[in-house]
């Protein structure tokens, strides 16, 4: 009865969201795009004479077609869509936790495959560092001997998990689905923002907005030649599948979510369903006396062979981490450490992605590799150094102030847009836990055509491409593009109030 009451609210809540956006009657095309306003210098879809690049004009032309009228109907069109298929997220909060619909752009981002090359390139390049690297922290520590990765950080790592030191996971990948955050600066290049390696989500808002395209705009789609996204559940399941400890056989796959209150749990249902794998709950799993992990079933127990856990560590097994949890497994290290399960991301994994470490990288992949960094990093002070945080310090207003392991976009300061109030509640969290804190400076984020009331304007975009990797590596074509929809902004998460996009890799983009 709760859940049901729960619903109505929501249905409620989504559609108040599609009669305001029905409201907005001021859409323009042909007028909006001659006159599209220029921010900076770096927007992906004009030149600085304002007119379209190559690549993106045929997308130009288009809607610089649609009218008024049309431009609204497809907007309706878009939200009945995504009311209809349940598409939502979840904003924690004080208020409660509230769901709302997925707030989703009708123009979409164009990148030019060529280009996408050597991105694709440089991303298959940082997570087999990034894998190196969490091998070698859990066993030999050989670039902390080097004095390439500082102890420091290591011993004050909050991610770090002594239960998974000397431990191999198979193919010796413990982060198999990696999400990395990229953004365009003036300059044109694409940098590395940061790494998500724990439980890195949005996949499968990438995935819907592709369908949400298809559906609603094919003869726009007809007119480019769109490298596909929708292979990714196969090749999601095939990364999975390599865990198996039962090579040869088809693997029993599960998805291990918090349950149904969880932001992301249309996600964890989605890719269960996409894979032919099983939604499960830690109350559905039990570790054997043999250290094999079963699922409770109707029938009696199913041997699991590989977990796809979206939980993170500390709830992960009440044996080793924390002692409370009701939503993982009872010894389900034990099982993971004997070779009995594969687990993805593997336990531990989260040793690498914090925003500290993030700026090690560079020297991870030369480390490594023996390779230069194909994608540049932003340039981050650490305040864990005198130098570095003093110099933060004195120029809180022109930096971008990051805690080192939250994510959402929480416990941030834009700095050129915080009041001196702001500025020195930072002064004192800097100084209370440097460790805890990086600053870099503040891009001229690249912008995209978004539709608002105000007609075709430029917003603030960035891009979350998903790299798989066991046995082999895979990336997505595009990603995950999230843009900042309030006017002047640089947050992009939705939880922050920003939206998305399709993205487009198109063939013949030079």
């Amino acid at each position: 009865m709760v859940r049901l009451l729960q619903l109505h609210i929501l249905f409620i809540s989504i559609t108040q969201q599609i009669m305001d956006r029905l409201n907005m009657t001021s859409y323009q095309s042909e007028e909006s795009i001659a006159n599209f306003a220029q921010v900076n210098a770096c927007d992906e879809v004009v030149d600085h004479r304002g007119a379209p690049l190559p690549y993106a004009r045929k997308m130009w032309e288009y809607f610089s077609q649609q009218t008024p009228e049309e431009l609204a109907a497809r907007v309706s069109e878009v939200d009945a869509a995504i009311l209809t298929s349940g598409i939502t997220f979840t904003v924690y909060s004080d208020a409660g936790n509230i769901d709302r619909n997925w707030p989703f752009d009708i123009i979409p981002r164009i990148i030019a495959r060529k280009e996408w090359a050597r991105v694709e390139r440089g991303l298959i390049q940082r997570l087999t560092a990034l894998n190196l690297f969490i091998t070698d922290i859990y066993n030999k520590q050989q670039i902390v001997r080097d004095g390439v990765f500082p102890r420091q950080v290591l011993h004050e790592s909050k991610n770090f998990r002594a239960a998974c030191v000397g431990v191999h996971p198979r193919h010796d990948v413990w982060a198999h689905i990696c999400g990395s955050d990229l953004v365009r600066h003036a300059d044109g290049e694409f940098y590395v923002l940061e790494d998500n390696l724990r439980v890195p989500s949005g996949v499968s808002y990438m995935l819907e907005n592709r369908q949400l395209m298809k559906r609603l705009f094919p003869e726009l789609l007809s007119k480019h030649r769109i490298i596909p996204v929708d292979n990714y559940t196969a090749q999601l399941y095939d990364t999975l599948a390599a865990l198996s400890p039962r090579p040869g056989e088809r693997p029993v796959i599960v998805v291990l979510t918090p349950g149904i209150f969880n932001a992301a749990y249309f996600e964890h249902s989605y890719l269960a369903q996409q894979m032919g794998a099983i939604l499960v709950e830690g109350a559905d799993l039990i570790v054997g006396s043999d250290d094999f992990v079963y699922m409770q079933t109707i029938s009696g127990l199913t041997r699991v062979d590989v977990i796809y856990r979206r939980i993170d560590d500390d709830y992960l097994d009440p044996e080793v981490f924390f002692s409370g949890s009701t939503l993982g497994v009872s010894g389900l290290m034990r099982a993971w450490k004997k070779g009995n399960v594969g687990i993805a991301n593997a336990p531990g994994s989260g040793v690498a992605d914090d925003k500290v470490v993030y700026a090690f990288v560079p020297a991870m992949i030369k480390y490594y590799l023996s390779e230069d960094p194909i994608l540049p990093n932003v340039p981050s002070y650490l305040c864990m150094y005198e130098d570095q945080r003093n110099y933060v310090l004195a120029n809180l207003d022109k930096l971008v102030v990051k805690p080192a392991n939250e994510s959402g976009g929480y416990g941030m300061l834009m700095g050129p847009m915080a009041s001196q109030q702001q500025r020195s509640q930072f002064v004192e969290l800097i100084n209370a836990q440097p460790r805890n804190y990086i600053a870099q400076p503040t891009l001229s984020l690249s912008t995209v055509p978004t539709l608002s009331a105000e007609g075709i304007v430029p917003r603030h975009v960035d891009l979350r491409p998903f790299v798989l990797q066991s046995s082999r590596s895979f990336v997505t074509a595009g990603g995950l593009t999230r843009v900042a929809l309030r006017k002047g902004s640089l947050v992009v998460n939705s939880s922050q109030g920003g939206g998305s996009k399709d993205t487009w890799v198109v063939e013949g983009g030079d």
